[in-house]
């Protein structure tokens, strides 16, 4: 079986062994709303539609993927050693054969790998996953130096389209009052915020220099993705990262 066309391959120059991709809407067995490869279980979907959507991916994997239970925070987890839903937000894995996988419908999918193909992760970066820490704890958790890292920000909400008021921009700006340039005014007490800005100043933070992706908006493209602000009831696609065996 192969990859939908318009689902995505990052185009960064990432090891050998790494092997990733990002789905879309396309490919599945959702109707309606959740149409077509919805894989949220929460999401008021058909059951049987969304396990024949898992069924699909995980024919395209060496494994099942280490699914986390997302909560908008920033722990980190080592993805071989998930048995079970475990509260997370990112995890990562130095074992070929493992997969590493966050859904997502706006919130920013980070992908991180050691250059030397050693170790990858991948965070699920909404705003509050972001300002609590998660690029820079998934960063630290993949070991050595931050520089040697590589990361890919796959499709999230646009800066076009995300709304957000004081509240957020503080979030930020109170930590870094360069993060300001991620905001454009929009009326009294709102804001657009760059999800995409504020990620790659996060990474920059933490040390990693090399940086791809970041183009789509998951909110203005409604055939190719799902989006959750968009409308509330919709499907969750999802982000994978894995390595293949072979010396880093």
């Amino acid at each position: 079986m192969s990859l939908p066309p318009d689902w995505i391959v990052p185009h960064w120059p990432a090891h050998h062994r790494v092997r990733a991709f990002i789905t879309t809407r396309s490919g599945g067995a959702s109707a309606g709303p959740y149409a077509s490869f919805n894989l949220g279980d929460s999401t008021g979907d058909d059951p049987a539609a969304v396990r024949e959507n898992k069924r699909r991916l995980h024919a395209l994997l060496p494994a099942p993927p280490r699914w986390l239970r997302q909560v908008h925070g920033a722990s980190v987890v080592r993805a071989d050693e998930i048995d079970g839903a475990i509260d997370a937000d990112a995890s990562y894995t130095c074992q070929a054969g493992v997969v590493c996988a966050v859904k997502i419908a706006d919130c920013m999918p980070v992908l991180l790998s050691r250059a030397n193909g050693a170790c990858v992760g991948i965070a699920h970066a909404g705003w509050r996953g972001l300002a609590a820490g998660v690029v820079e704890r998934t960063v630290a958790a993949l070991g050595g130096e931050p520089h040697a890292v590589l990361a890919y920000l796959g499709p999230a909400i646009g800066p076009a389209a995300f709304e957000v008021g004081d509240d957020v921009r503080a979030a930020f700006c109170d930590f870094d009052a360069a993060a300001a340039a991620a905001f454009r005014p929009l009326r009294t007490g709102k804001w657009l915020a760059d999800l995409y800005a504020l990620g790659r100043r996060r990474l920059h933070r933490s040390g990693v220099e090399r940086v791809f992706g970041g183009g789509c908006c998951t909110y203005s493209e409604p055939v190719r993705f799902y989006s959750h602000r968009r409308n509330p009831v919709t499907g969750r696609m999802a982000a994978v990262i894995w390595l293949v065996e072979g010396a880093a």
